[in-house]
């Protein structure tokens, strides 16, 4: 299969000028495949520039940024830059009435004013290496044995390549499992807040806008990269000093024009380009609406409260913007999906797979049946799943999910052996995790958001699946899950944080019984027994299933189409796209530029709309034209589009131009091209980025923090 691959991706070169604009590259392999092709469009480095192991290359200023995003190095002194909805989550939490750091924004002046982030790390990578042929060394043949020979195979090689070292690893599977590469990794744990505009910038237009095209949102913040005297990790320690990375990026003033080549490297997330037509049949009218719709109830109830007090604007702001991401993106998953025909597509091809497979390769003919029978039931299962996770986990009933945290405490004290120093450590966390929970926390938020889960839940999940707190609801409140969340919360203890924090402080074997008497732990258990004994097993099951038919569905697709460009699906390892600054035309009659600028900011500010209040001081600069070094055409470029195709988790990747020099920041996709996921349009499919002249413009003449920029090297 390796060998397969090779020649495929080897035979797809020849026609991949039709395509040029698809594709998240392995880094490594960039000179084998893809180089060549990318100087044809205009890029004047080498693949060694991008990726090396042996000299300083663009991999080492490049970092995962938390545990979703991507961030990169632009100073010798370890400054990094990400977006600011990466940076959104430690910004709220250094953040208060007093110290507004959401609504006013943050600079320090030096570094003894830069804030520490606990439990804020980013990783480099080290070095990438084809692993395939060891991680499925000696498969035993049934399906169970064959995962648990690939995990123990996996094992050994992340040992190996980390015993001795202060490195960490891993292997992921490529192509559905028929490649495997290991990624050597090394971790900082001493990230610290350095800068952070104001959110009526870095979140300028905010859900409104989001996934939308013409942007103007300034969305980037500043962190630095801490380490020991010798330039390695370490936990954070006013010891500490600015670490000094092999590679930062130099950053380029002369901006982008219509038809610049452009490169994003960084982390995406996951995609599903090979995915069959029962798939998207799944995602597109069962699984998304559904979960659209508990999303919507959920944002209606928080927005509420949320423009009554200032307070609570700031406590569910990071929560509200989690919760509105991923709804609006499945909004725009299914309309892109429909105006592309995807399923039609699919399903035509899936028709010309099955012709070949009938009369060339038996060996694949049942693909298409097995698939079928999987998603029949596994539809129900993923939905169920979702949804309790919507209700546990998601923001959803938030004093339900604080009682479940505390199971762990409960399970360790029902030990025949009992564990003091497991049970002190397990309370110390649980005290902590109290702490921050009570800190953004609002009870008639919660309430409400709870009474609409638990309608919402049993009007769209199958009966078989419903928890047995819908008996008692029925039984002792007549079917009113208002009257039953109104005793609830009367109840419960949970939504109150001294007589929460008493209970963890003291809890004990004693303690049980007034844990399990709680409503809301009764809750809580009610889902997580449906979870357990009825959804997860069954899931993972058809989920395992899934992957093992879309190993083979892979693998038949490479041989039915040997002329075809594949390259791996995102699996948030490090990867290269590259294309062109260029507008597109969303529907018929409308052209969008490929930039906006300064004058569009001002002309969408609104003091009535939270979301378009334009601060005064970026308003005096406009009036008073002072723009410096940044003015193009009379005016401040704000964000561009371009062809490269990126997904979740390219948020805050560089974006390049042909010289290797940073031109933009990778932040979004325009709503008409989110579908590229599952199926790429080029001629809609746009990742939206923040002009680097902006950032540089509002860190200079707005925040007046022009120190940070002598520490970096600017190119005009």
């Amino acid at each position: 299969m390796k060998k397969l691959i090779t020649l495929l991706i080897l035979s797809a070169i020849i026609i991949l000028p039709l395509h040029a604009k698809e594709g998240m590259w392995i880094p490594m392999l960039l000179k084998k495949y893809n180089i060549e092709e990318m100087q044809q469009m205009g890029f004047k480095l080498t693949a060694e520039d991008i990726y090396s192991v042996n000299q300083a290359s663009m991999k080492d200023a490049i970092v995962i940024f938390g545990g979703g995003c991507t961030g990169e190095l632009i100073s010798d002194n370890g400054l990094l830059i990400t977006n600011h909805h990466c940076g959104y989550g430690q910004i709220q939490k250094h953040s208060s009435v007093e110290h507004d750091y959401l609504t006013n924004g943050f600079w320090a002046q030096d570094p003894s004013q830069e804030l520490p982030n606990e439990g804020l790390s980013v990783t480099f990578l080290k070095r990438m290496e084809d692993v395939t042929d060891r991680v499925l060394e000696g498969l035993s043949d049934d399906m169970e044995g064959k995962a648990d020979s690939i995990r123990k195979n996996i094992n050994a090689i992340i040992k190996e390549a980390t015993d001795g070292t202060h490195f960490t690893a891993n292997v992921k599977p490529f192509f559905g499992g028929n490649q495997y590469f290991l990624s050597v990794n090394e971790v900082f744990n001493d990230v610290r807040l350095v800068g952070a505009p104001p959110s009526a910038i870095g979140k300028f237009g905010g859900d409104t806008d989001n996934w939308m095209w013409p942007r103007h949102t300034g969305d980037f913040s500043l962190f630095r990269i801490y380490a020991d005297k010798d330039n390695k990790p370490a936990a954070y320690s006013e010891d500490n000093v600015p670490y000094k990375p092999l590679k930062h990026f130099p950053i380029s003033l002369k901006g982008v024009e219509e038809g610049d080549f452009t490169m994003v490297f960084g982390y995406p997330g996951s995609t599903e380009q090979y995915a069959p037509s029962f798939h998207l049949k799944m995602i597109t009218q069962q699984v998304n609406p559904a979960l659209i719709d508990m999303r919507t109830q959920k944002l209606q109830i928080i927005k509420k409260y949320q423009n009554q007090d200032p307070a609570v604007r700031i406590q569910y702001a990071s929560k509200a913007a989690r919760i509105s991401n991923s709804w609006k993106r499945w909004k725009g998953e299914i309309s892109g999906l429909e105006k592309l025909n995807a399923i039609e597509k699919k399903e035509k091809y899936e028709k010309g797979f099955q012709n070949w497979a009938d009369n060339i390769a038996p060996e694949y003919s049942s693909l298409l049946n097995d698939y079928k029978a999987v998603y029949n039931s596994y539809d129900d299962y993923r939905l169920a799943y979702n949804y309790i996770l919507e209700a546990l986990v998601r923001n959803g009933m938030e004093t339900v999910q604080m009682a479940g945290r505390f199971n762990r405490l409960k399970e360790a004290c029902q030990k025949d052996t009992v564990n003091i120093e497991q049970i002190n450590r397990l309370k110390k966390e649980l005290a902590k995790q109290l702490d921050n929970f009570f800190k953004d926390y609002y009870q008639p938020i919660d309430k409400e958001v709870s009474t609409a889960v638990l309608r919402i839940y049993k009007e769209r999940v199958n009966p078989e699946f419903h928890p047995d707190i819908y008996q008692l609801i029925d039984k002792k409140y007549k079917g009113d899950i208002n009257r039953y969340v109104d005793a609830l919360f009367t109840k419960t203890i949970f939504d109150d944080k001294n007589a929460s924090m008493e209970l963890a402080a003291n809890f004990s074997a004693k303690s049980i019984k007034k844990l399990q008497k709680d409503p809301t732990y009764i809750l809580f258990s009610s889902f997580r027994d449906v979870l357990e004994n009825k959804v997860a097993k069954p899931y993972a099951e058809l989920s395992q299933k899934i992957k093992e038919l879309d190993k083979k569905y892979m693998a038949a697709q490479m041989a039915y189409q040997p002329d075809a460009v594949f390259y791996p699906d995102a699996n948030f390892t490090l990867r290269v796209s590259y294309g062109q600054v260029k507008g597109y035309e969303p529907r018929d009659g409308v052209v969008f530029k490929n930039y906006t600028t300064l004058d569009g900011i001002m002309e969408k500010d609104n003091p009535d709309v939270y979301d378009y209040r334009v601060p005064e001081k970026l308003k005096e600069l406009y009036a008073q034209k002072h723009f410096g070094m940044y003015e193009t055409n009379g005016t401040v470029p704000v964000c561009f589009v371009a062809t490269n195709h990126t997904t979740g988790g390219n948020s805050g990747s560089p974006v390049v131009n042909a010289h290797g020099h940073l031109v933009g920041i990778n932040f979004d996709r325009a709503w008409e091209g989110v579908m590229s996921d599952m199926m790429f349009n080029p001629e809609q499919c746009r990742n939206i980025s923040l002009d680097m002249r902006y950032v540089l413009f509002l860190i200079d003449k707005f925040a007046g923090a022009n120190y940070l920029l002598e520490e970096m090297t600017l190119l005009k």
